[in-house]
């Protein structure tokens, strides 16, 4: 079934509004899934650690507190089962990440050694239920989408870009990335999957390198820098050949700098590859005052690229990502939560239980700086012509390799098609308490007091 009509109709550039660099095309109110679990901010990492996935539970607030989700169905997603993570990991490496615990840490030493889990990718308490919520999320997102269950769905405990097959890395143990995107290619030829984090998405790029039903597109800081991959004639290898992209950046770009090569290239891809549904990681590191980033980008600057892939009006799955100035991402996830909805949001912060993180400004806005930018208009330009000239030569047709996946409820034996959907409409529904949630019960399970200890409170403070 043809998805697109006339390329030159469909894939016209948003209409900005006049100095905001926000997309204006008018668009009808989509549907969104926003997935949550509150425990996701019972569990660190360790002592001192960047990675703070407390920062979801604040950005969580913001979207309460600004009354967006009002516009939102939210769920509890079910974490995701060893099984279910076996669809792209190995099962010795899922088998090791729900055994291992700091007790028993030295008792793995050759198995954290082998699967790199150590002082980057720690083991800490309840390692393997953070991984469940994470995946989970995802993987529920992406079936959400396949069955017509919403247009957009978000997990901003998702998008650990970083994970391989069987290795831990760059904070990131579970690729949840990878396992939605395997739910997505159930009913969709073509995926996209895009990523704005300051890193290089290096582990959803290595998994699917060499097929052409998902196209990665990267933006990121190159050279000497974490993880140290992504170039930009990194483009793929057998049938797909072209399908990876990359834009390796410099340090201090700015949002129109960053503009003026997303928007071309998204539309580029639009226009040639025509994919069925996208994957969006909004890494917040690449913000202007990330503790690990080195891009200038403000808050509207990288909502801008989430605006810009709305408007195209595909199935969109919209995922977290890195980002280590908590107050920053807080803000940002919660603005793009409510740009999704099109809900507007004041710059004055609402009180909230953690209002004195934002201080002194009390301000939802996170601004540029003035940081120079080392990328020039002749490099960008470089990079864009080549992108175009190896997206010219890719052709939309049927994809190479057929590529099979365990659904995210498997089917019985001898279960039909049709009773699989007629089942799944039945968990939908609202007697299944047990995987739905309303936002009051949500609410009540997010634990309000003593939920930081003195040294993660002042190291918030210092954020």
């Amino acid at each position: 079934m043809a998805i697109f009509g006339p390329a030159s109709k469909q894939f016209l550039p948003p209409i900005d509004e006049p100095n905001t660099g926000i997309n204006a095309r008018p668009s009808q109110p989509k549907k969104v899934a926003y997935l949550y679990d509150a425990n996701i901010g019972h569990y660190a990492y360790e002592s001192g650690h960047c990675m703070k996935p407390h920062r979801i539970r604040m950005a969580h607030d913001l979207v309460m507190n600004y009354g967006v989700f009002n516009k939102l169905e939210i769920f509890r997603a079910r974490p995701a089962s060893k099984l279910e993570m076996t669809q792209f990991h190995t099962d010795e490496y899922i088998d090791f990440l729900s055994k291992v615990t700091p007790e028993s840490a030295e008792k793995y030493t050759k198995e954290r050694t082998k699967f790199n889990v150590l002082e980057d990718c720690p083991v800490f308490d309840g390692l393997f239920e953070y991984c469940g919520i994470s995946v989970g999320g995802s993987m529920e997102g992406a079936a959400r989408l396949n069955r017509g269950k919403c247009d957009i769905a978000i997990n901003w405990a998702g998008g650990l870009h970083h994970a391989k097959k069987a290795e831990a890395s760059g904070f990131c143990y579970v690729n949840d990335i990878v396992l939605g995107i395997l739910e997505l290619l159930r009913f969709h030829q073509r995926v996209l999957y895009i990523d704005i984090d300051v890193h290089h998405g290096d582990g959803v790029e290595e998994a699917f390198y060499t097929t052409d039903r998902v196209m990665t597109l990267s933006l990121h800081k190159y050279g000497e820098f974490f993880p140290g991959t992504g170039e930009l004639r990194d483009i793929g290898v057998g049938s797909g050949r072209r399908y990876s992209i990359n834009v390796p950046l410099r340090d201090g770009i700015d949002d129109a700098s960053y503009k003026s090569v997303f928007e071309p290239i998204v539309s580029s891809i639009m226009e040639h590859y025509r994919p069925g549904a996208v994957v969006l990681q909004c890494g917040a590191d690449s913000l202007s005052g990330d503790r690990l980033g080195c891009f200038n980008l403000s808050m509207k600057g990288h909502a801008n690229c989430v605006n810009f892939v709305k408007s195209f009006g595909l199935p969109l799955l919209v995922l977290g990502g890195g980002g280590y100035t908590m107050r920053n991402v807080a803000r940002t996830w919660a603005y793009e939560t409510g740009q999704l909805v099109d809900h507007d949001m004041d710059d004055t912060l609402p009180f909230t239980d953690y209002y004195e993180y934002y201080a002194p400004e009390f301000a939802l806005d996170v601004p540029a700086s003035n940081m120079q930018n080392a990328n020039t208009r002749e490099y960008l330009e470089k990079i864009k012509t080549f992108i175009f000239e190896n997206l010219r030569k890719t052709i939309p047709s049927a994809p190479s390799v057929q590529m099979q996946t365990i659904p995210r409820n498997s089917m019985g034996m001898d279960e039909t098609l049709d009773e699989e959907e007629d089942r799944l409409d039945d968990e939908d529904s609202e007697a299944n308490v047990d995987h739905r949630y309303t936002q009051r019960m949500v609410d009540r399970m997010v634990e309000r007091d003593g939920e930081l200890m003195a040294p993660e409170r002042m190291s918030i403070m210092a954020a």
